[in-house]
């Protein structure tokens, strides 16, 4: 499919799975009700809407497993932690840390998955690319694991208040549209997230770990395929960075304290 085609599908889809979404039963739509941040009612069925919109738009009309791979599995990680998930433990330190006192949380769950999809992900790419040598496939698949299984993780922290992930996640697949490498899913991840965007900004909806940690890594995907070794080392640097500076500095806080990023992150909000 051409660029407007499919970023044009990626709305259509979003927008016809989120009506689908509303006429559900309310027994269906019950174990996804939460309370958002100001504590109003909020759905986290966006979270499998994008998942599938996601799933369907940038695999048509390609045998595309690894584009399938980084929506679908840490879709259904993050959608296991929204439903089943305890919410006291925080972080990759706590959950880590339950792990090694013998507790198995549905976060440790979710990191070790997203691990193994990042993994498995990053070696398709590099069994598909021109790189040379075991020495540089194996250094190259670790950097692109990263770069998918950070960033996946990284749009799931930035999903705290209404329409910040999803603004992060479409101005990306904006410029990922622009290589012809990552085209594909750089429009895809347009397309979704303009169509996911009305009722988030609203704070109606939310991805919830689900959506943001499927977008996430289809952004970590996109960047993989459209960026150099050297930008993909860079990024991969980045992700890990900010995954690090997370456990110590709020960004919410940071991002209200500088007036730039606050109007950023407040527009389109109802006021």
């Amino acid at each position: 499919m051409s660029a407007v085609v499919t970023g044009l599908a990626g709305i259509g889809l979003t927008r016809a799975l989120t009506g689908l979404g509303r006429r559900l039963p309310e027994a269906a739509r019950a174990p996804w009700a939460r309370r958002n941040h100001a504590g109003a009612p909020v759905t986290l069925l966006e979270g499998p809407v994008v998942v599938l919109a996601a799933a369907a738009t940038a695999t048509t009309g390609a045998r595309d497993a690894g584009t399938a791979l980084v929506v679908l599995a840490p879709g259904l990680l993050g959608g296991l932690d929204d439903l089943v998930g305890e919410g006291t433990t925080k972080g990759l330190r706590g959950h880590l840390g339950a792990l090694r006192r013998g507790r198995v949380t549905t976060g440790a769950l979710k990191i070790l998955g997203l691990g193994a999809t990042a993994v498995l992900a990053a070696h398709l790419e590099t069994r598909g690319s021109t790189r040379q040598g075991v020495g540089q496939s194996v250094a190259g698949t670790a950097v692109d694991a990263v770069v998918v299984a950070g960033t996946a993780n990284l749009v799931n922290l930035l999903d705290l208040r209404p329409g910040r992930a999803l603004k992060v996640t479409t101005t990306a697949g904006a410029l990922l549209s622009v290589p012809r490498s990552a085209r594909p899913l750089g429009v895809t991840l347009v397309g979704v997230g303009l169509g996911a965007l009305p009722e988030d900004l609203a704070g109606e909806t939310m991805l919830g770990d689900c959506g943001a940690n499927a977008l996430g890594a289809l952004a970590g995907l996109a960047l993989v395929r459209g960026l150099g070794p050297r930008g993909r080392v860079a990024v991969a640097g980045v992700v890990t960075g900010l995954t690090l500076l997370s456990e110590r500095v709020s960004f919410t806080r940071v991002i209200e304290s500088t007036p730039v990023l606050r109007e950023l992150d407040a527009w389109g909000r109802p006021r």
